[in-house]
């Protein structure tokens, strides 16, 4: 069965939804230290945060996290690699990870996926830089989510 997700106005959801986001909350801006401490704070069980903790999210925090992954090669010289790295980060995207297989004649292939919800240009732009980074020979976005 595929999952299905639904857009509630705040004032129709039970308890046990609205105080698995407060507890979030809680965790999120480092107000409490365990899920533990959190829960006794809104006045909601472990079991219910548990169970409600991985389908509970506020709207604009979905629509704000966005993931692109690129498929770069790369020449295999010193530097490279941390110039895209640095490039990316001027971009504001956030390197969520990195795949490097090992350089064959020369060449490297890297995976980056990269949290793009800060970044101040569109993936094409962003694609376009990459390709013309020095030492980037191939770049191509290879995901989306």
């Amino acid at each position: 069965m595929s999952e299905r997700f639904y857009a509630v106005r705040e004032d129709l959801l039970p308890d046990g939804i609205l105080k698995t986001e407060q507890v979030k909350a809680l965790l999120r801006r480092g107000e409490a230290a365990t899920v533990h401490e959190a829960a006794e704070r809104v006045g909601l069980s472990r079991s219910a945060f548990y169970k409600y903790k991985d389908g509970v999210y506020l709207l604009e925090q979905t629509s704000r996290e966005k993931v692109a992954t690129f498929s770069l090669d790369l020449e295999h010289r010193s530097g490279v690699l941390s110039k895209v790295l640095g490039m990316l980060a001027d971009c504001d995207g956030n390197v969520l990870t990195i795949h490097q297989s090992i350089p064959l004649q020369g060449m490297a292939n890297v995976v980056i996926s990269l949290d793009i919800s800060g970044l101040h240009m569109t993936l094409n732009e962003l694609a376009d830089r990459l390709r013309r980074t020095e030492g980037v020979k191939r770049a191509v976005i290879i995901g989306l989510g």
